[in-house]
């Protein structure tokens, strides 16, 4: 089960992908993470994949991340009289609280957040920006407004308010009783969704405590604002284009992916670029060329793991989707130009011992060329800081917690075993040699660079680099 590369793959459970059979094919095709969206289906069906992961986890001998992906405070109109209305451009159309069903004229908007922030002049989108409405006037119960791009607007449908911070929570009750149901499920992380101030991320982390990793989801602009302060709160982070895309121009996303991916980088928290990147592939058993370049491109920026929706959860081609994607990959790690910029993007190290030690172990393992890196680590500290050098050689992670195993997962070249606790660190050389060779990252004569802190089981304590042969 080793990779041959370094940019993980997540992937998202859904009706097409519902069995055990069907979770073992992803897990063989590449997928390292697990992605139940809390958006759809009920938590019976979250239950029986959690356990399908579970025993396959025994069964393939490999650590799997599950990431529980929250809907958070998702705004939505009504619904219609006859189902579904055509708007016109210069149609006149209002957003009111009234709880009618919906005609040509108007509709319910169930949210006072927004009645609070509208104003006259401003735009708010529908349908994922695809209806645009000009506000021409607000009151505290009805906001008109003119029809500025047209087309079919049904029940339901999705609402953004560009440039706007609402005076929302980013966890909504439902998130709360999914929160709960994913933290007894055992999920390593929890994704929050819509999250516009670190705020946001305090009151999550109230809740979750130490039972799971935070990562927070970038769909908002107004997050951008904060993202220094974010970084020091989450655990991990996505660049979720989608949303990200609708409440800013297409144009400004790729300029900021690189910028998300790169502050990441600097800060060593995972970052998962996501949405839409082998949308075509939800039909059809090939991914168009632009495609295959924006998963590459992803990679050659350095971003931690890749990640597909629909293409796993409802797509006609779910494994031939994972398995594109490995292939993509596995290409552009390949390349040279991929290779000479992970090397040029080194981060200023931090004047810590731990982050010595970790440097020299990249130095230290490009120079006497050997097999791997072994970290070994109660935390997972140790090994995200070994991720963040990019080596040129393989991260294998020992760890004692398995929470922590599943947890590293997402991040960039890291490929986790569990054992139980070891007291003195003459038994984890043993140990790490062992693993090494059993898990095909070395053989006899082979060096590998070993971290560990002393005294063993201390969290942030790295302190010691050894060099050992494979005899």
């Amino acid at each position: 089960m080793r990779r041959y590369r370094n940019t993980k793959i997540v992937a998202t459970l859904g009706p097409s992908t519902r069995t055990k059979r069907h979770i073992r094919a992803l897990i063989m095709a590449g997928v390292d993470v697990f992605r139940l969206n809390f958006s759809h289906g009920e938590h019976s069906d979250k239950k029986s994949r959690v356990t399908a992961i579970r025993e396959l986890e025994k069964e393939l001998d490999r650590p799997v991340a599950i990431m529980a992906d929250l809907q958070g405070p998702k705004l939505r109109i009504g619904e219609f009289k006859d189902g579904e209305i055509e708007l016109a451009p210069g149609d006149n159309f209002s957003l009111d609280l009234r709880e009618q069903l919906g005609s040509k004229s108007r509709v319910q908007l169930p949210h006072t957040e927004i009645f609070d922030a509208a104003e006259a002049g401003m735009d708010l989108l529908l349908d994922d920006g695809r209806i645009r409405l000009r506000v021409q006037k607000v009151s505290k119960s009805v906001i008109e407004t003119k029809v500025v791009t047209g087309g079919r607007l049904s029940a339901r449908k999705g609402v953004n308010v560009p440039g706007v911070t609402l005076g929302l929570s980013a966890l909504s009750e439902k998130d709360k009783s999914d929160l709960e149901f994913a933290l007894g499920l055992g999920c390593d992380w929890i994704a929050l969704s819509f999250v516009q101030r670190p705020s946001d991320v305090k009151e999550a982390r109230k809740l979750i405590e130490d039972r799971a990793a935070v990562l927070i989801k970038l769909e908002k602009p107004a997050a951008i604002d904060h993202l220094d302060e974010l970084m020091t709160l989450t655990d991990a982070v996505m660049v979720a284009r989608g949303d990200l895309g609708v409440e800013l121009p297409p144009e400004k996303v790729p300029g900021l992916q690189k910028k998300i991916v790169k502050l990441c980088r600097k800060w060593g928290k995972p970052v998962v670029v996501a949405t839409q990147m082998l949308d075509s592939m939800v039909h059809s058993p090939a991914p168009t060329r632009a495609e295959a370049s924006d998963v590459a491109t992803a990679v050659y920026d350095s971003a931690d793991a890749v990640m597909l929706s629909a293409e796993t959860a409802a797509g006609e081609y779910p494994i031939e989707s994972v398995d594109m994607m490995n292939r993509i990959i596995l290409e552009a790690e390949g390349d040279e130009a991929y290779q000479a910029s992970t090397a040029s993007k080194q981060n200023v190290v931090e004047p810590t011992v731990s982050d010595a030690i970790t440097l020299a172990a990249r130095q230290v393992a490009e120079t006497v060329n050997a097999n791997c890196i072994v970290t070994y680590t109660t935390s997972g500290e140790t090994t995200l800081r070994a991720a963040r050098e990019r080596p040129t050689v393989p991260i294998l992670c020992v760890t004692s917690s398995l929470s922590t195993a599943r947890r590293l997962a997402i991040a960039w070249g890291i490929h986790s075993v569990h054992i139980d606790q070891e007291e003195r660190f003459s038994t984890v050389v043993k140990r790490a040699v062992d693993i090494a060779e059993t898990q095909g990252f070395a053989s006899s004569g082979d060096h590998i660079v070993i971290t560990a802190g002393v005294p063993m089981g201390k969290s942030g304590s790295t302190n010691v680099l050894r060099i050992e042969r494979i005899p």
